[in-house]
C-alpha cells in the first residue's frame, strides 16, 4: 500500500530534483505522487534530509529552492537518500553581478512598542548600565562590579533592567595596527552607543595594547551623560579591590539618571533587529528563516532596520542580495567583502565550502550553498540599503548587511556594536545562545525541537508544516517581537547574565 507523498515529504520548487523529508521515511516506503506515479524510498531518509525524486548522473546539478546546491558525486537513483556520500559542492564560478532596484518607501502602520527613548533618536528595548572591560586582564574586576548590583540592590530603580558586565578574552598581545585591534576598539566604543545601554563605565588594566583612550565612544554633546567618567584603570586605582569599589561608586552615581528614563510608546521604526541563525538543520531554510524574512520585511516597511550578517554563510546565495542593491556601490561593497573572505580562507588554508558543522549535517544540510540559500532567507525581499563593516554603527534604515564571521556569538557581538536592540535567532538543532545586551528571540525550525527544548525557545516555526497559514505565523511572530521589545522576558533572559556570549572578532594571531 502506498502513502501520500505530501504526508512524508515536500518539494520546495518544481525544478528541484530532491524533496525534504517531513518525517522519517523508512526504506521501502512507497510514496504516491500527485501525477499518479509512485516513488519507493530505496533507503531510510531522516526528517530534514533529502530524498531523490529522479535519477542523477555524476556531475549533474542538484537543485533545492530552484537553486543549485551542488552536484552529484556518485550515481543517484530516484528514491535514494541524498547527502554527503553522493553530493558535493563542485566548481561554481562567481560573477558577482549587481542589479540596482528602487527601494519601496516605508508604510508605517502606526503600531508601537514600549521602549526607552534616547536623545540621539534611538530607542532601547532594555535599559542597562554596561561595565565594559577594555582587556581580558580587567574582566574579573568588571564582572565583580556588575555582580554587586543584584535584584535587591536595584529594587529602588524599576526602570533599570540590570547592570551588565561586558567581558572578552582579548585586548593585549595583538599587533597595534591589526584588524583585531581595530575591530575590538570599534566594537567596544560603538557598544556604548547601543540604545539598550543607558550608561557605560569602561575598565582597563593600564599596560595593555588596547588603552582606554583607544575605545572611548565619540558621543555628541547631548549624549555625553551616558559615559560615566573617563574610565577606570586598575593600576592607577590601586589594584583589584580599589577598582571594584570605584566601579561600584560610578554605577551608583549613574543609577538615578538611568532610572529617570521610562518606557514610552514608540513607533516600530525605532527597532534595529539582528538576524541570526545557529545550529541550523534541513528545515531552517524552509520554515524559520523564511518566516523571519517575512517579519524583517514588515519591520522595514514600518521604517525600521534589520541587519543580516555571517558573510561565509551567505556564500553561494550572495546573488540573492546582489540583485536587489539600492545603489551600485552597495552591491560592489558586498561583492568586495565576499572576495576578501575567499582570499582570507586561502591565506589561512581553509575552505569556505567546508562550512556546514557536524550538527548541520546531522540535521540534513550537506553543502555550504544549501546552508547559505536557507540562511539568506532571513533577509526577506527588501532592497539592500547598505553594507557595514564589522561593528560599524547601523545609522540607515531598511535591510543592511554587516560583514561578520559565521560564528554566532562573534557575529551577534558585531551587530550589537552596530546598534541592534533586539535579536531574531533561528535554530534547527537547538542552541542556548543568549545576550545580556538585547533580548534574543529563539525560533525553532521544527516542532520536535520546540517540544524538546521548550524552556529555551520562544516560537515554534514548525507550525507552518502543521497547516498554519504563513500570514498567521507572521502575525504571531511579530506579536512576539513587539512583546519582547516592550519588556517581556525572552526564554534566554531567564538565565541572565550572559557574559560568555560577547566575543569580538579577532581575525589576527595572538602574539
Amino acid at each position: 500500500m502506498s502513502e501520500s507523498f505530501e504526508k512524508f515529504a515536500i518539494q520546495l520548487h518544481p525544478a528541484d530534483g530532491v524533496a525534504v523529508a517531513k518525517e522519517d521515511i523508512p526504506a521501502g516506503t512507497r510514496l504516491r505522487l500527485a501525477d499518479g506515479g509512485e516513488l519507493t524510498a530505496r533507503e531510510a531518509v531522516l526528517a530534514g534530509h533529502k530524498l531523490a525524486l529522479r535519477d542523477l548522473r555524476v556531475g549533474d546539478a542538484v537543485l533545492r529552492y530552484g537553486q543549485r546546491i551542488g552536484q552529484a558525486s556518485a550515481e543517484i537513483r530516484a528514491g535514494d537518500w541524498v547527502h554527503s556520500h553522493n553530493l558535493e559542492v563542485g566548481q561554481i564560478e562567481r560573477d558577482y553581478a549587481v542589479r540596482v532596484v528602487t527601494p519601496e518607501a516605508p508604510r508605517p502602520s502606526g503600531r508601537t512598542f514600549l521602549g526607552y527613548p534616547r536623545s540621539d533618536g534611538q530607542a532601547g528595548t532594555r535599559n542597562y548600565i554596561a561595565v565594559i572591560s577594555t582587556v581580558n586582564c580587567s574582566a574579573a574586576v568588571t564582572s565583580r562590579i556588575a555582580a554587586h548590583f543584584d535584584r535587591e540592590r536595584l529594587a529602588d530603580y524599576p526602570n533599570v533592567d540590570g547592570v551588565v558586565a561586558v567581558t572578552h578574552s582579548t585586548g593585549c598581545s595583538i599587533a597595534p595596527n591589526s584588524l583585531s585591534l581595530a575591530y575590538l576598539r570599534r566594537t567596544l566604543a560603538n557598544l556604548a552607543h547601543n540604545p539598550n545601554v543607558g550608561a557605560a563605565v569602561f575598565v582597563g588594566l593600564g599596560c595593555e595594547v588596547n588603552q582606554l583612550d583607544g575605545c572611548t565612544p565619540s558621543f555628541g554633546a547631548e549624549e555625553m551623560e551616558r559615559l560615566v567618567g573617563p574610565g577606570l584603570t586598575i593600576q592607577e586605582q590601586g589594584g583589584f579591590r580599589q577598582t571594584v569599589r570605584a566601579g561600584i561608586e560610578a554605577v551608583e552615581r549613574a543609577l538615578p539618571r538611568v532610572n529617570a528614563v521610562g518606557r514610552q510608546e514608540l513607533p516600530l521604526a525605532r527597532l534595529t533587529v539582528a538576524l541570526q541563525c545557529g545550529g541550523s538543520d534541513g528545515w531552517s531554510g524552509v520554515t524559520a528563516n523564511p518566516l523571519v524574512g517575512r517579519v524583517a520585511d514588515r519591520l522595514v516597511a514600518e521604517g525600521g532596520a534589520v541587519v543580516l550578517g555571517e558573510t561565509p554563510e551567505i556564500f553561494g546565495a550572495e546573488h540573492l542580495l546582489l540583485e536587489r542593491a539600492a545603489r551600485r556601490e552597495v552591491g560592489e561593497r558586498l561583492a568586495e567583502r565576499f572576495r576578501w573572505w575567499v582570499e582570507h580562507a586561502r591565506l589561512h588554508n581553509f575552505s569556505i565550502d567546508n562550512n556546514p558543522t557536524p550538527g548541520n549535517k546531522a540535521g540534513g544540510l550537506t553543502t555550504i550553498f544549501e546552508k547559505s540559500l536557507g540562511a539568506a532567507a532571513k533577509g526577506g525581499s527588501s532592497a539592500l540599503m547598505g553594507v557595514l563593516d564589522y561593528g560599524e554603527r547601523a545609522l540607515q534604515r531598511g535591510l543592511l548587511f554587516m560583514d561578520t564571521p559565521g560564528n554566532d556569538p562573534v557575529s551577534v557581538t558585531g551587530q550589537l556594536a552596530g546598534g541592534c536592540n533586539l535579536i531574531l535567532f533561528t535554530t534547527g538543532r537547538g542552541t542556548v545562545f543568549g545576550s545580556s545586551l538585547a533580548p534574543c528571540i529563539k525560533i525553532a525550525s521544527n516542532s520536535r525541537l520546540y517540544a524538546n527544548m521548550e524552556e529555551d525557545m520562544d516560537f515554534d516555526a514548525g507550525q507552518v508544516l502543521g497547516g498554519i497559514a504563513w500570514e498567521e505565523a507572521e502575525e504571531r511572530l511579530l506579536d512576539v517581537v513587539v512583546a519582547a521589545a516592550s519588556g517581556k522576558e525572552t526564554a534566554s533572559e531567564a538565565y541572565f547574565p550572559r557574559e560568555g556570549e560577547f566575543a569580538p572578532w579577532q581575525p589576527d594571531p595572538v602574539l
